[in-house]
C-alpha cells in the first residue's frame, strides 16, 4: 500500500505519484503538493502559520 504524506507548508494531502519531495543537505525532507508551496517556503522563506491559504493558519 502507498503511504500518503501531508504537504509540509499548506498541511494538504498529497495523491501517491504526484506532488514534489525535496531533501535538504542535513537530512530534512519536506514535502509539496504543489509548485506554489514549494516558492512560498524555500525560496519566499514564509511561515506557514502567516499564510490565509493553509490550513496551519486556521489552526491558530
Amino acid at each position: 500500500m502507498v503511504e500518503r504524506c501531508v504537504c509540509s507548508f499548506c498541511g494538504n494531502d498529497i495523491e501517491p505519484g504526484t506532488g514534489k519531495i525535496y531533501a535538504k543537505k542535513d537530512g530534512t525532507v519536506y514535502h509539496f503538493c504543489k509548485n506554489k508551496c514549494k516558492k512560498n517556503m524555500l525560496d519566499l522563506n514564509r511561515v506557514p502559520r502567516k499564510v490565509r491559504w493553509t490550513k496551519y493558519y486556521t489552526k491558530k
